[in-house]
């Protein structure tokens, strides 16, 4: 397993300990790119579940987020919401998405999202 980007890892910990959901992050991950807005893991699972419980057929799932997560130590894990997958000049999905990607899968990154073209 590689070893994470100790730059990286000091973002994710200021997010996780600001409790700030305005931190605009690009990573490169298993050949994707992602860029959105970083948000704590308890923000960012609480609005999973809160998705999953208004889903009729996905409502079951929402009490696996509902769960403390935080362990002690850095986070291994960023987590994005109002994120998007950038293929070409789209961004997928166009409303923005919420994504879990682990630190040390992160091959590069950039302060910042990136904005896309509908044309």
């Amino acid at each position: 397993m590689p070893k994470p980007d100790e730059l990286l890892v000091d973002v994710a910990t200021l997010v996780e300990s600001g409790h700030s959901n305005q931190m605009s992050l690009t990573v490169v991950t298993g050949g994707a790119v992602i860029t959105g807005r970083l948000a704590p893991e308890a923000v960012w699972r609480q609005r999973v579940s809160e998705v999953l419980t208004d889903s009729a057929r996905l409502g079951e799932f929402s009490a696996v987020f509902t769960a403390a997560a935080r362990r002690e130590g850095p986070p291994d894990y960023l987590h994005f919401h109002m994120a998007r997958i950038l293929q070409g000049t789209v961004g997928i999905p166009e409303t923005g998405g919420m994504y879990r990607v682990a630190i040390a899968d992160v091959s590069a990154w950039t302060m910042g999202d990136f904005t896309y073209s509908e044309h």
